[in-house]
């Protein structure tokens, strides 16, 4: 059985025991979320489809880790201009997903 589900305006596949990589949530290390976002269900022959969301479904995953992805250098450069050069660098932030249960809706 594997749902595809929404957190923070991203859809994601996900089977029970999988581990995934979110945009950063504000829950704690050992938290359980429930995600109510659900899309879509199938487990084999049945599928249900949401318009846009299925009604009483949710993904319950508890917060693995909090961590940061790897850094990118963002350069900026206008040729032919004295002193137009700017680098800096960036890193977003990661929550690490583990689902352990996919609920069936109605």
């Amino acid at each position: 059985m594997y749902a595809v589900f929404q957190v923070g305006g991203r859809q994601y596949h996900a089977t029970t025991g999988d581990k995934i990589c979110v945009e950063r949530l504000p829950q704690a290390v050992g938290e359980t979320i429930e995600i109510g976002d659900v899309l879509l269900i199938t487990d084999g022959d049945n599928t249900q489809v949401g318009q846009p969301l299925l009604s009483g479904a949710k993904v319950v995953a508890q917060v693995v880790e909090q961590s940061k992805g790897k850094k990118i250098i963002v350069f900026k450069y206008r040729p032919g201009a004295k002193h137009q050069r700017r680098k800096t660098g960036h890193r977003q932030n990661y929550t690490w997903l583990k689902v352990e249960d996919i609920v069936l809706g109605k």
